[in-house]
C-alpha cells in the first residue's frame, strides 16, 4: 500500500524557542529527528543551545552516546537492534505527533531508553520508533538520548567545584530534555501540562530516579517504570568518586592535581584506562561510577529515603516480565512432552530441598504454565518491583498501578516472556519484530498493552475496552493486571513465591555476566 510523503521547503516546518525546525510528513504523522535539545562541555552540566537562523533540518537521528565497549551484536531475533554513529555531544531527541497546532494539547509521552545508565540510545531497538504509538494513540511520543557510562555519571566532584554534580550529568541531560518540552512541545501540538515519562530497564530507573529529582518537579506529571527496579544497582548510600578517579588519573600517568586532563582526552583513551581500573576495584566495594548518585540533585532511591512529596503525586505504573534475563538461556526442549516427575526431576536439580515449596506456590501463581517454567522465573526485578509498589501505595494521593507481562512465545518450542519482549506490544510496533506475531494472540495482546499506557498517558488511568477492570493497589494489595494470553487481575498473587525465589537465586552481578543479555 503506497504512503503519502511530504517534505518540501516550505513544510513541515516548525518554529522553536532557538529557530525553526524542518521534519517530513508521512501520512498523517510528522517526524522530526535529530533535534538538539542542549549542548555541554564534558563532565560539566547542560545548557540550552544556542538560537540560530534559518531552517534547520530534523530529519536524521542525531548522535547517541559513546560507549565503553564494543557491542557485540546476538539475540537479534528476541530483541531487533540498531546501531548509530556515536558522539558524546549527543543531546538529541525525536518527535512523532498528529499535529503541528500549538493549539491541539494531545498528551506527551517521552520514552527513556534502556541499557542502565551505561549503553543503549534512543533508537537502539527497532521497536523504539514512536509513529505507530503517535498515529493509533494521537498522543506526541518523544525519545531522547543523553550521556551514558563515564561521561554522564562519573563523580569527580571531589577534585574542584566546577565538577558539583558530574556524577548526574546524564540526568541532567534529561532535566534539561523535560525543560526543552515544556518551552517548545506545544508547537508539536503536545500538552506541556500532560507528560508521562517510560522506560524500559535502565530507561525505567531514570524515571524513578527523575522522580527523586526536584529540579525535575512539575516538568513531567506520570511516569511508568517497566522492568525498572534491581537491588543495588543504583546506591543507596552517599558516595564519592575519589578512588576511581586516582585510579583513573594513575592509569593515565596523570598526577592528582591534573584532573582536568580527564576533560579533554580521547574518549576511547579515557574509556580503556577505565576498563582496566574499574573493575577491581568494584570488587572491592568501592564506587566507580556510572549510575547516579545520592547528593542534592538526586536526592536518593525512595525505597530507602521515602518519596519527595512531590513524587507521592505522581501516578505511576510498575511492571516486570516472567523471565526477564533467564530466558536469555537455553530453554528446555519439549517441555509439554515431559511428564509430571521428568518436570519435578528439573526443579529439584536446581532448587534441591526448596523445590517442594515451590512448586507448591508456582502452581499456584501460574496454574496454565508449564512447571518447567519455574526454571525461569524471575525475582532479581520482580521482589524490588513489588517493595516499591508496597512503599509507593501508602501514599494515596495518587495512584499506583501493577503489571506483569507472562506472554509464552512460540520461539523453541515455547520461550517464557524475556527482558525487553514487551516493549513491541507497548508501541505497537509487534509488525517489526518478527517473534512477536502470534497467531491469534498478538493484535489482541497488543491492542489491550497500548490502550493500556495511551489511556494511562491520557488519564492516568491504564484502561481498554478489551481488559477488565484494573484497580490501582493499595497497601497491602497488589493488584496486579496479568498480560497473556487471557489477561486477568489478580491479587498479591506471587508474593510468597517471589519471597522464596528471591532468596535463593544468584546475585545480579553473576547474572548479567552472560554476553547474550539484551537491553
Amino acid at each position: 500500500m503506497s504512503r503519502t510523503f511530504i517534505c518540501s521547503k516550505t513544510e513541515p516546518i516548525v518554529e522553536i524557542k532557538a529557530g525553526k525546525l524542518r521534519g517530513y510528513k508521512i501520512d498523517s504523522t510528522y517526524t522530526f529527528q535529530g533535534i538538539k535539545y542542549a549542548d555541554a562541555k564534558r563532565f560539566q552540566m547542560p545548557t540550552e543551545v544556542q538560537p540560530w537562523e534559518g531552517v534547520k533540518e530534523a530529519t536524521s537521528y542525531g548522535y547517541v552516546s559513546p560507549l565503553l565497549k564494543q557491542e557485540h551484536p546476538s539475540g537479534e531475533l528476541l530483541v531487533p537492534h540498531r546501531y548509530w554513529p556515536m558522539d558524546e555531544n549527543c543531546q538529541y531527541l525525536n518527535i512523532w505527533t498528529q499535529s503541528i497546532d500549538e493549539n491541539a494539547k494531545k498528551p506527551v509521552l517521552v520514552w527513556l531508553h534502556g541499557g542502565g545508565f551505561s549503553a543503549g540510545s534512543s533508537i537502539e531497538q527497532v521497536a523504539y520508533d514512536g509513529e505507530n504509538m503517535s498515529k493509533f494513540g494521537d498522543v506526541v511520543v518523544v525519545s531522547l538520548n543523553h550521556r551514558l557510562n563515564i561521561l554522564g555519571y562519573l563523580d569527580l566532584s571531589p577534585f574542584g567545584e566546577k565538577y558539583n554534580n558530574s556524577g548526574n550529568a546524564g540526568n541532567a541531560d534529561m532535566v534539561a530534555a523535560l525543560k526543552w518540552i515544556q518551552d517548545n512541545i506545544e508547537n508539536f501540538g503536545g500538552d506541556p501540562s500532560n507528560i508521562t515519562l517510560f522506560g524500559q530497564s535502565g530507561g525505567g530507573m531514570k524515571v524513578w530516579t527523575l522522580m527523586q529529582t526536584p529540579e525535575a518537579d512539575g516538568l513531567f506529571h506520570k511516569g511508568i517504570i517497566q522492568s525498572g527496579l534491581i537491588d543495588g544497582f543504583v546506591a543507596t548510600e552517599k558516595v564519592d568518586g575519589t578512588e576511581i578517579v586516582k585510579a583513573l588519573l594513575n592509569e593515565l600517568g596523570y598526577g592528582e592535581g591534573e584532573v582536568e586532563k580527564l576533560e579533554t582526552i580521547p574518549y576511547p583513551l579515557l574509556a580503556e584506562a577505565y576498563n582496566k581500573v574499574s573493575e577491581k576495584l568494584s570488587k572491592e566495594g568501592h564506587y566507580v561510577g556510572c549510575t547516579p548518585i545520592h547528593n542534592d540533585f538526586y536526592v536518593g532511591d525512595p525505597r530507602v529515603v521515602g518519596f519527595t512529596d512531590h513524587a507521592k503525586t505522581i501516578p505511576v505504573m510498575v511492571g516486570t516480565v516472567f523471565a526477564e534475563f533467564p530466558a536469555f538461556g537455553p530453554g528446555i526442549a519439549d517441555k509439554e512432552k515431559l511428564s509430571s516427575d521428568q518436570m519435578e526431576e528439573f526443579i529439584t536439580i536446581r532448587y534441591g530441598e526448596n523445590s517442594e515449596k515451590l512448586i507448591s506456590l508456582f502452581k499456584e501463581a501460574y496454574p496454565e504454565k508449564n512447571l518447567t517454567d519455574l526454571l525461569f522465573i524471575d525475582s532479581l526485578f520482580r521482589a524490588p518491583s513489588i517493595d516499591f509498589i508496597a512503599k509507593k501505595a501508602e501514599h494515596q494521593e495518587a495512584p499506583t498501578y501493577s503489571y506483569m507481562f507472562s506472554l509464552e512465545f512460540p520461539y523453541d518450542g515455547g520461550r517464557t516472556a524475556w527482558h525487553c519482549s514487551e516493549i513491541p506490544f507497548v508501541f505497537r510496533n509487534t509488525d517489526k519484530v518478527p517473534v512477536c506475531n502470534i497467531h491469534g494472540v498478538s493484535d489482541l495482546l497488543e491492542k489491550q498493552m497500548f490502550d493500556a499506557w495511551v489511556s494511562f498517558a491520557k488519564n492516568g488511568t491504564p484502561t481498554s475496552n478489551d481488559l477488565p477492570e484494573w484497580p490501582a493497589c493499595k497497601p497491602g494489595d497488589e493488584a496486579t493486571m496479568i498480560f497473556d494470553r487471557a489477561c486477568e487481575v489478580k491479587h498479591n498473587y506471587d508474593h510468597e513465591l517471589i519471597a522464596l525465589h528471591s532468596s535463593i537465586e544468584p546475585s545480579f552481578e553473576s547474572i548479567v555476566k552472560n554476553e547474550d543479555i539484551q537491553h
